[in-house]
């Protein structure tokens, strides 16, 4: 991060700063765990089960809590989702599971399934616990491609499946926005790198770092080398803000946010006295909340439309609210006002909802800033696949209900598909279901 005028680190001290970034919502204990798990009704039916992307048995494995069997609490949650550990912190559960609980009619509340598939998955994750093995090699190559969790979820269900796997990441850490893209108060103590290491730990699994497709290797190649391509590669560009913000202190949310998460004190870490940020998903809210726990004086959320069309959940605009974040709805940018070079305002424009789209109403309000955090969402990275080798729409790959593409070696899942939904756990979905589209394509060639 670069130092300008307005934008300081140190704002406040370091016990202050390990306050802020502590875990959000601690883990529950044995007995905590017991009395949370015994208000599940059990439900033959399992409405939160259906409500789950990837359709854990939630009442199995809250029994199996409620029972004392937490090792095959996890084992029931892992072999649904590998990266259950990582969702139990994240997932938005408010808007799945937990609001498909039966217990929000009859008590206006739901069990606090969340909490306990942490509690189950961490006492595996944590003490690096091994609950899979490989089967019997069956000799065939497979190409992962993205270490993100869509990736990561094919990279283990292949080789768990006895396949061996190349892990091909652009980056030099894996894990995608789990390790890099997430807020530090709901990841703490390391927990996205363990998890990543408990992955690979069936191994089976080769990884190659700094290895971008496009740059480093081919779709050609990859597909020419081995048996079957499995696309895990994300969002990797931003959506242009589209006006001129060519300015010292005009920052990429996710990029700022990736800063922070990889910054060994707090206390180093640049921001404004007064930060705007513009967009309503959870990255948005990840910046906003965290620049105020980092010192910020004063933060607004800008968003262009109403408050129940922003992407981030009410869960997540009320940690937002409690840190004194300020959100503002009905506000499209318009012109990005700086001075020397730095940003110092942004004028936005009052907008009106008509038909679902935000209209101008001609009114301009302009908010003071040091600091300005793009949250706008985020796109393909242009020119990394070509339409020659897979069917496109607006940039994303075109799958089916495996994952498949057009090309009869490539499947793809996550963000990067037209069916991606920029959720954790819908992206272990796809890469598991792709890597078993994958091992019955394989075997059936056989």
């Amino acid at each position: 991060m670069v130092s300008t005028p307005g934008i300081a680190a140190g704002r406040l001290p370091k016990d202050v700063l390990d306050a802020n970034f502590r875990d959000i919502e601690p883990p529950l204990d044995a007995l905590a765990a017991k009395i949370a798990a015994d208000r599940c009704l059990f439900c033959w039916d399992a409405p939160c089960t259906r409500a789950c992307p990837t359709s854990i048995d939630v009442p199995l494995f809250i029994r199996q809590i409620a029972t004392g069997n937490r090792l095959g609490a996890a084992r029931t949650i892992l072999e649904a989702n590998v990266l259950g550990g990582t969702c139990a912190r994240v997932c938005p559960t408010e808007t799945l599971c937990e609001e498909a609980c039966v217990r929000v009619a009859a008590e206006g509340r739901p069990v606090e399934i969340g909490r306990l598939q942490r509690h189950a998955t961490e006492a595996v994750v944590e003490a690096d616990r091994p609950l899979f093995e490989r089967a019997e090699a069956t000799g065939r190559r497979v190409a992962v491609v993205g270490a993100g969790p869509a990736g990561l979820a094919a990279a283990h269900e292949l080789a768990k499946l006895g396949h061996a796997v190349t892990v091909f990441e652009a980056g030099s850490k894996l894990g995608g926005l789990n390790e890099s893209g997430l807020a530090a108060y709901k990841m703490t103590d390391g927990f996205a790198e363990k998890e990543v290491g408990w992955v690979l730990g069936i191994g089976g699994i080769a990884v190659e770092t700094g290895k971008a497709l496009g740059r480093d290797v081919t779709l050609y190649g990859l597909t020419a080398e081995y048996d079957a391509v499995f696309l895990g590669l994300g969002l990797d560009a931003t959506n242009g803000l589209g006006v001129p913000a060519d300015l010292a202190g005009v920052e990429d949310a996710v990029d700022w946010i990736a800063a922070l998460r990889g910054a060994t004190d707090l206390a180093t870490v640049p921001v404004g006295e007064r930060v705007v940020v513009i967009g309503g998903g959870m990255t948005a809210i990840d910046a906003a909340s965290q620049a105020r726990r980092l010192g910020a004086e004063e933060v607004t959320i800008a968003y262009r439309r109403d408050l129940a069309d922003m992407g981030a959940s009410d869960h997540e605009k009320d940690i937002a609210r409690g840190d004194g974040v300020l959100i503002r709805t009905r506000l499209a940018p318009r012109r990005v006002i700086g001075e020397a070079g730095r940003v110092t305002a942004v004028e936005f424009e009052r907008t009106r909802v008509e038909g679902g789209r935000a209209v101008g109403t001609g009114v301009l309000v302009t908010l003071p800033c040091d600091q300005v955090l793009l949250a706008i969402g985020q796109i393909p990275a242009p020119g990394v696949l070509g339409e020659d080798d897979l069917t496109l729409t607006r940039g994303r790959m075109v799958v089916d209900a495996e994952g498949r593409t057009s090309n009869p070696k490539v499947w793809a899942g996550g963000d990067c598909t037209d069916r991606g939904r920029d959720l954790t756990v819908e992206a272990v979905a796809a890469g598991r279901d792709a890597a078993r589209s994958i091992d019955r394509a394989l075997r059936a060639a056989c």
